[in-house]
């Protein structure tokens, strides 16, 4: 009973841990994509100033188009209208540059905010949860072996706190070089429940 009362929190603890990473990456991203769509909202003046911009450009184009058909001054007229049809391109090119520039904003700002939590997660907290489960695999893949006992109660004595060893017993140490059956199986019993395993059934 006291394996299996061991067992859960420890089972729980490796659980949580595990949402509580997923949950927090997930608000993290959250963050992110709310930061690119506030930053991101900033393009609308420059789309405003694209649209009037191309608008007024070729409202000026088709007026200047029409005056040229006028006899005799036609084509003195048309340069005006040409000119500020032109600038007017100018203005519509600028507002598609600011928003060029703003999604290039919003998406290096929400890149960078990302950064640290990502980083965190993949250089951190992943390499830490890829080596428990390499050891809990071969722990297990041990625990069905004849001899795994022996390797899992040497694993025990060689990494287990000294005070949890000595709850065992009073000759933990020397039981396990006469190798004896049951001080052997505790400590196999005491390591598999560190990394969250049943025993031997």
């Amino acid at each position: 009973m006291q394996i299996y009362a061991d067992r859960f929190p420890r089972a729980a603890r490796q659980l949580a841990t595990d949402l509580i990473v997923v949950v927090w990456v997930y608000l993290w991203i959250r963050a992110a994509s709310w930061l690119h769509d506030r930053v991101g909202e900033l393009a609308d003046a420059g789309r405003t100033l694209e649209n009037a911009g191309t608008g007024l450009a070729d409202n000026l184009a088709d007026v200047g188009s029409r005056v040229g058909r006028v006899p005799l001054v036609g084509d003195e007229l048309t340069g005006p209208f040409e000119q500020a049809a032109g600038a007017a391109r100018s203005v519509a090119a600028a507002g598609q540059e600011q928003q060029d520039l703003v999604g290039e904003l919003a998406l290096v700002l929400a890149a960078t905010m990302l950064l640290l939590p990502l980083g965190l997660v993949l250089f951190g907290w992943l390499p830490l949860r890829v080596r428990w489960i390499r050891r809990a695999s071969a722990a297990a893949r041990l625990r069905g072996v004849p001899a795994g006992s022996d390797l899992l109660a040497l694993r025990a004595l060689a990494t287990r706190p000294l005070g949890t060893i000595a709850a065992l017993g009073p000759d933990v140490a020397a039981g396990w070089r006469r190798g004896d059956p049951a001080v052997t199986d505790a400590l196999a019993e005491l390591e598999l429940r560190a990394l969250g395993l049943r025993g031997r059934r």
